[in-house]
């Protein structure tokens, strides 16, 4: 007798989240990156506002947020705190929530302008050489910035450095100085070595480098501090023949970034990247935000599909006093407009400074750090980029994918993200308009409605991808 049909359960579907946890930061400053009561995802009408999120057409695969650890950094940071805050403020900083997970930061290779003095890893007396690299010296500058490095990977394992020269050693240019000048022909190889040097010995320092820039802003030339010009035919030359091959020899080498500098030239970058043994050895190129519109990221981007990009500069300061101008800007061109335009980073300039905007030894007299320490109290400042930059660093995680959002609806910009180990969504709305905006977004079928104040910001997070 043939035994009888099995029988089987009906397969139990989760139901989809109801709740979407939402934080915001307010133009008046009376909410800072504050926790609201979630709001219902149901189905149910839109409103005439509707920002569509599609969780399954996914971009590029982001590295994080952050800002640059420089001498001054270090100095404001560790000197300037008693043990005990600072740990705690590194955990802050680094740290998952209620940290803000700052997971993507940028060092200089020898000193920049906020460096108490100028120096690079192998100064040498006036008139002596050493293209042996005899006297090179990873201590010049990372006695202090390995330890600061350690104890924030130890916080986040996943941080990623990126590392720029401010000027190759004086011996290396034209005008023997540290201060203005062009890198002598005879020098590319030395300068290659010299990069690769420092790579070797931060990893063997256990900081890996994730990328090298060539140069920090190549086409200025500061004249009180240290930088080098380094126009598009000398770097794809000097990137060709010199850096890229040593680098491809090794097993586990620092990716190339081009140009370092703003958004107002992208025919610089386009140039280097145009000549083929250049672009074979550059992964991306690397924009800052000082003059020029974000949207160059998206030209290069259109010509070099294969080529990332990221920001590895941005800084505010006194020439943008208003704290809630300074807000828009900051989430709209670089957290929402710069990930739209492909960026898988956004860095921002100094991640700690003092009352006087320092230290520093000549350049920028009125930059803003993302935070502020007093010299006196100690006591810590959080700024209009410390929020910027914690609506998404806190929430989108390094290996999470932009995902498409509508945008640019009556004063609402948008990006979006999917996380890839817990499969949760992260939205940023920044309401650029005059006045309060009532909208609806709709994922799948379901949708929840929210009113964001005028030049506030909001991030939306649920738990787990609604269109499958």
């Amino acid at each position: 007798m043939p035994a009888p049909p099995m029988k089987t359960e009906p397969v139990r579907v989760a139901p989809w989240p109801t709740e979407v946890q939402v934080w915001i930061t307010t133009a008046d400053r009376s909410m800072l990156l504050a926790r609201e009561a979630d709001v219902k995802l149901h189905e149910q009408a839109v409103l005439p506002l509707v920002i569509d999120v599609d969780e399954n057409t996914r971009y590029q695969e982001m590295v994080g947020f952050g800002a640059a650890v420089t001498d001054a950094t270090i100095t404001v940071i560790d000197k300037r705190l008693p043990p005990k805050k600072r740990n705690e403020l590194m955990k802050e900083l680094f740290g998952p929530a209620p940290g803000i997970g700052l997971s993507f930061v940028r060092v200089p290779i020898g000193a920049s302008d906020f460096s108490a003095s100028h120096y690079s890893l192998d100064d040498r007396p006036p008139g002596e050489t050493d293209y042996t690299l005899t006297h090179f010296a990873l201590d010049a500058n990372h006695t202090q910035l390995t330890p600061f490095l350690h104890a924030a990977r130890a916080i986040n394992p996943q941080l990623r450095v990126v590392a720029s020269p401010w000027s190759a050693p004086g011996w290396m240019k034209d005008s023997g100085n540290l201060v203005t000048g062009k890198l002598r022909p005879e020098a590319y190889d030395v300068f290659a070595a010299y990069l690769l040097r420092y790579a070797d010995a931060s990893a063997k320092a256990g900081v890996p480098i994730y990328a090298l820039t060539v140069q920090n802003e190549p086409g200025f030339e500061p004249t009180d501090y240290p930088g080098m010009l380094f126009d598009p035919p000398t770097r794809a030359r000097f990137i060709a023949e010199f850096l890229g091959p040593r680098l491809a020899l090794e097993k586990h080498a620092p990716l190339i970034l081009d140009w370092d500098h703003n958004w107002d030239k992208p025919e610089a970058p386009l140039e280097v990247l145009a000549d083929p043994k250049a672009a074979r050895y550059i992964s991306g190129v690397a924009w800052h935000c000082y003059y020029g519109e974000v949207q160059a990221q998206q030209e290069v981007h259109a010509a070099f599909p294969d080529k990332d990009a990221y920001v590895t500069e941005c800084s505010g300061g006194g020439w943008s006093p208003r704290w809630s101008e300074a807000l828009k800007q900051f989430v709209g061109h670089l957290m929402i407009g710069s990930t739209r335009g492909w960026a898988k980073g956004v860095i921002l300039w100094n991640l700690a400074l003092d009352e006087r905007h320092g230290p520093h030894a000549g350049g920028c007299k009125n930059c803003r750090g993302v935070i502020t320490v007093d010299s006196a109290t100690g006591h810590v400042t959080r700024n209009v980029e410390y929020y910027s930059l914690a609506h998404l660093s806190r929430f989108v995680r390094p290996g999470a994918r932009r995902i498409e959002s509508s945008n640019d609806i009556e004063g609402l910009q948008t990006v979006a993200f999917r996380n890839a180990d817990d499969g949760s969504t992260v939205l940023l709305v920044l309401n650029g308009a005059d006045e309060a905006r009532e909208f609806s977004v709709r994922v799948a079928a379901r949708s929840f409605h929210y009113q964001l104040p005028p030049g506030s910001v909001a991030t939306f997070r649920w738990p787990r991808a609604l269109g499958r």
